[in-house]
């Protein structure tokens, strides 16, 4: 079962960034959030809009690791065919 709404620090959480990160995209208009007091409440479908837009630095890392070792294995390749 899903929440209907999450806090910024699960939201954080979810996202695999800090607290203040998920405050920035609020502040910035990039996650949907209402202010409740002191604390900003989100709506499920701004989480799941925001996932579908970005990649978590996992990821992120992973990706970049899978380049780097494809650049290492096949750079003579990629000059090749960058010559082309």
């Amino acid at each position: 079962m899903t929440k209907e709404y999450y806090s910024a620090p699960e939201a954080a959480k979810i996202f695999n960034v800090s607290r203040m990160a998920v405050v920035r995209w609020i502040q910035k208009g990039e996650l949907k959030a209402t202010k409740v007091g002191r604390n900003y409440v989100i709506p499920h479908s701004s989480i799941v809009e925001k996932l579908g837009k970005e990649i978590g630095t996992e990821k992120k890392a992973e990706i970049e690791k899978t380049i780097d070792r494809a650049i290492k294995t096949y750079e003579q390749t990629f000059r090749k065919l960058g010559k082309e």
